[in-house]
């Protein structure tokens, strides 16, 4: 079975109230969709991460090293994909691109055998995962004290048993905004905190230090992702789990992370680490160091369905009779087309996700509305 196509699809639509995180603002969501097509007429989807047009450029770059490779040899693509671009490419689009084309020939080699990816993978370890709410972005107009909290009070009414809070924008508001959520959601429910990298370790240190009564999960991006001194620094010093990784790449990235114990939690998006074969081997790293793995989500159905994939593979961390499973992130801010694009869009029910059956990523892409959102590239 031969690459016989390789197409993007870039799809943007606006966002009727614009939001900000702690660093960026959007007007807009977009996303880079992969499509390779095999002489044999299957097809698979994949998605990258991050700037849609770049990807889209990135992903065209592979092509004339794609075009009649064997399509199910997924490893052997990885491999010479990222060998001839590791120069200039160790990280950042070239592997994100290089992420939505190997979930892409995952989806084909699942389709081919008839079973999903996660039973290619060894699995299933799980046959569903819980769910935990991500949003809480700023609006450009009231008082985040106030729609915050009900936003979060919405969350809880659709059975949702864990969130997570963005802070990073102001420091003694952060702080009111986490106790006023947490009065909200109870002593019992999961609440984790997502900065986004915008404090520097002293900040990040004494914000933890001030919260560390309102039993939080893990302290997300606490620090800029570069700096591996300051995560370890802000572990040390607060008793909150540090969590981060969303901006590393490959097992290489990871390596560093795990070496020097800058983390507690790892978590790399499948859309833009390196995709199902490179994430599955950090997945695998992760246990080895004793380090809990919860996959970044925030894209389409398309990469939501890879992450539930992977999670339906990964091992436990540590294994025991009743396992501590990884949770699924599960963006609930506005998107036009997360949804749209699937036929059956991935729903959750009571704070939980089912995983996929079906052959490869185990849903169906919606090829009207890929047409409804597609923009020029």
């Amino acid at each position: 079975m031969r690459i016989a196509e390789l197409r993007t699809h870039v799809l943007e639509a606006p966002l009727e109230q614009p939001f900000s995180w702690s660093v960026d603002r959007t007007t807009v969501r977009a996303s880079c969709i992969v499509e390779i097509v095999t002489d044999t007429g299957l097809v698979g989807w994949g998605e990258c991460f991050g700037p849609a047009r770049v990807n889209a450029a990135m992903v065209n770059a592979f092509r004339r090293h794609l075009i009649d490779a064997d399509a199910l040899a997924t490893e052997v693509i990885w491999q010479n994909l990222y060998n001839r671009f590791r120069d200039q490419g160790q990280k950042g689009i070239a592997v994100t691109a290089l992420s939505g084309v190997d979930i892409a020939l995952w989806d084909i080699k699942g389709k081919a055998f008839g079973v999903p990816v996660h039973r290619l993978m060894g699995g299933p370890m799980r046959s569903r995962v819980q769910a935990y709410a991500t949003g809480t972005y700023r609006l450009d107009e009231g008082d985040p004290l106030d729609y915050i909290v009900r936003e979060i009070r919405e969350r809880l009414a659709e059975g949702f048993e864990a969130v997570k809070l963005k802070i990073g924008v102001d420091f003694e508001e952060d702080i009111a905004l986490i106790k006023a959520v947490r009065r909200e959601i109870g002593p019992e429910r999961q609440l984790m905190l997502d900065a986004n990298h915008a404090y520097d370790a002293l900040d990040a240190i004494a914000l933890a230090r001030r919260v560390a009564d309102q039993n939080i999960d893990w302290f997300e991006e606490p620090v800029v992702p570069e700096d591996l001194a300051s995560y370890r620094e802000v572990k040390a010093s607060q008793p909150i789990p540090v969590a981060g990784g969303e901006c590393d790449y490959t097992r290489w990235g990871f390596i560093n992370i795990f070496t020097s114990r800058a983390m507690d939690i790892v978590q790399p998006d499948t859309c833009a680490a390196g995709g199902l074969s490179e994430c599955k081997k950090i997945a695998d790293m992760a246990t080895a160091f004793g380090i809990r793995y919860i996959p970044h989500v925030w894209g389409t159905g398309i990469g939501m369905a890879a992450a539930l994939q992977l999670l339906g593979a990964i091992p436990h961390t540590p294994a025991r009779l009743r396992p501590r499973e990884p949770l699924l992130e599960f963006d609930r801010s506005e998107h036009p087309f997360r949804k749209a694009v699937l036929v059956e869009p991935i729903e959750q029910h009571g704070g939980f996700v089912d995983i996929p059956t079906g052959p490869g990523l185990g849903i169906e892409v919606d090829r009207d509305a890929i047409k409804r959102f597609t923009v020029e590239a």
